[in-house]
């Protein structure tokens, strides 16, 4: 069940828990080229410059791989599929549908860095039992551990993976020293989303397709009264075709990249499925998930829940981020109510550009940049919620708002739009 230049195998449904599970296991993956290559490790690298990380920050892949690689002897390369974003599912859906891939990947950036360790970092239960399963099906060139952890926001942030395979608790730490200088019992350690791994591996079996498989994405498209969507798209993409594949053609807006991205309003839906187009719009990728706004959905009232749950979600080490996290979901659930006022929205406006990076992760950065969209993006809404409580904002919450179930396997996709480069 394995595709070429594809995470998806081929005719693979694309609708989530639509099908029965399946996992390929290690004869299906051989078979189709998986585990080999005729690219060394040098070459490889050079074949990864365009791979851009799949984990949020979207860094550039190769970049990383060289820090760990020129940083000390004895590295160790880690597999993190830890999805704390809650509208995210595609790394526990490809460890529990492709878990040789993510293994090969592994492998391979283990060859380029030089480590001679490995670790699987997860929470899924169903996926740790498909990658342990995975590693008894055939002697791993890499001495693999899968390591579990509890499941929370922060829990897959690199620092927070570290301290955690080191034997304490999934919580993040200062920085510096950053993993690729100081990791995993000390060594540099590359700490790479199972995506990105995956792409790996495919970039080194079928190098000659190294632009199709660098310049795809898995995404994760959900809505109010439509079915969630996981599905393998290239750059280039509208927002406004997703929308449309997912089940809500006339979005009112959509929630970026998890958490992360912030909203976006309907005038931007245009915009093209790019990390570097999208971040120029003020926006961001990040996960790959976007949650789109239903015509009659307040944007206020999505964004109270995202600031809701980032709140609930703080490690609370940080001073600043549990007061930080704790007052913008005050105002923002002020605005739902019809309690806020013009010194509120002034207050908001202030902590949605002085909280980022103050905190030791990202969250308290992705509640006030949620908050600051939530402004820019619908300034006449908000400014309407003023003393006004709004029906929607009223109506009882959807705890499982923000959140899409674990796939199986898909069964819907999206086309590839006209100005997609062709594979080569």
């Amino acid at each position: 069940m394995t595709g070429t230049d594809s995470l998806m195998p081929p005719g693979t449904p694309s609708v989530l828990g639509a099908a029965p599970d399946v996992t390929e296991d290690a004869r299906e993956y051989l078979a189709a080229g998986g585990y080999r290559g005729a690219l060394g490790a040098a070459e490889l690298l050079d074949r990864l410059d365009g791979l851009r990380g799949r984990g949020g920050a979207g860094y550039p892949a190769a970049a990383k791989l060289r820090a760990v690689r020129d940083a000390g002897p004895r590295p160790v390369v880690v597999a993190n599929g830890e999805e704390g974003e809650p509208g995210s599912v595609k790394d526990r859906w490809l460890l529990r549908a492709r878990p040789h891939l993510v293994l090969d990947g592994l492998a391979r950036a283990a060859e380029i860095t030089g480590a001679e360790r490995g670790y699987v970092y997860l929470s899924d239960t169903t996926a740790g039992e498909r990658v342990r399963r995975a590693l008894a099906e055939r002697t791993p060139r890499l001495p693999c551990e899968v390591v579990d952890t509890p499941h929370t926001y922060v829990a897959g942030e690199e620092t927070a993976v570290v301290r955690r395979i080191n034997g304490g608790p999934a919580l993040p730490t200062a920085k510096p020293p950053r993993p690729y200088q100081q990791g995993v019992g000390g060594a540099p350690t590359l700490v790479a989303n199972v995506e990105t791994l995956a792409r790996i591996a495919l970039v080194a079996a079928h190098p000659e397709r190294r632009h199709r498989t660098v310049r795809s994405t898995l995404v994760t498209l959900s809505g109010r009264g439509a079915e969630p969507l996981l599905v393998e798209v290239p750059y280039g993409c509208t927002l406004r075709t997703l929308a449309r594949a997912q089940g809500t053609p006339e979005p009112a807006g959509a929630l970026m990249g998890g958490l992360f991205g912030g909203l976006i309003g309907p005038g931007r839906l245009d915009l093209v499925l790019d990390p570097d187009t999208l971040a120029a719009a003020g926006t961001a990728l990040g996960c790959g998930a976007i949650r789109f706004l239903a015509p009659d959905e307040c944007p206020v009232s999505l964004a109270s829940a995202a600031v809701a749950h980032l709140a609930a979600e703080s490690a609370r080490q940080c001073g600043i981020c549990v007061a930080g996290t704790g007052s913008v979901r005050d105002a923002v659930g002020a605005l739902t109510d019809g309690t806020a006022d013009t010194g509120l929205l002034t207050r908001l406006g202030r902590w949605s550009t002085s909280l980022p990076g103050r905190g030791a992760c990202g969250l308290l950065d992705a509640a006030a940049g949620t908050a600051g969209s939530l402004l820019r993006a619908f300034p006449d809404l908000v400014r309407a919620h003023l003393g006004t409580p709004c029906p929607d904002c009223a109506a009882p919450a959807d705890a499982g708002r923000l959140t899409v179930p674990v796939p199986h396997v898909a069964r819907r996709t999206v086309p590839r739009p006209r100005s997609a480069p062709a594979s080569r």
